[in-house]
């Protein structure tokens, strides 16, 4: 049987897409690929869409030409990591200043890598990382 080779997309939900969009693409520098009322998809690197949909707009199915999307939903603080290279802290702490986006943590892990921490305009955790926070990164 082939194995999983990573996670394609991962999806958060938003109260104001068009503020949370904005966030993204403005603060962290993900390009948007797909923009609608209902979702936007970001280029989140190395094959990974991070999908920020419309809070309650996602929770009945979807027919496309292509087949059926299943309902989904979040709720609450949600959690998402993004990695980022070792000598580019300085340079993600300065650019989330510079946005008045406060760090709520920043942890150094025992393999070695480093955690920024900080919201986004929904509440969610967002955190960059660098190499050594798991076995695998």
């Amino acid at each position: 049987m082939a194995g999983v080779t990573h996670i394609v997309e991962s999806s958060l939900y938003a109260k104001d897409i068009k503020a949370t969009a904005n966030f993204y693409a403005t603060v962290l520098g993900l390009p948007a690929m797909l923009e609608s009322p209902r979702l936007v998809a970001f280029d989140a690197g190395q094959a990974s869409v991070l999908l920020v949909f419309q809070e309650g707009a996602t929770g009945e199915d979807v027919k496309t030409e292509e087949g059926m999307i299943p309902g989904h939903d979040g709720q609450g603080r949600l959690h998402l990591a993004l990695g980022i290279p070792a000598d580019g802290l300085a340079e993600w702490r300065q650019r989330l200043a510079s946005h008045g986006v406060p760090i709520i943590s920043e942890t150094r892990w025992k393999g070695g890598g480093t955690s920024l921490y900080f919201h986004d305009p929904d509440g969610h955790v967002v955190e960059l990382a660098t190499p050594g926070l798991w076995a695998n990164y």
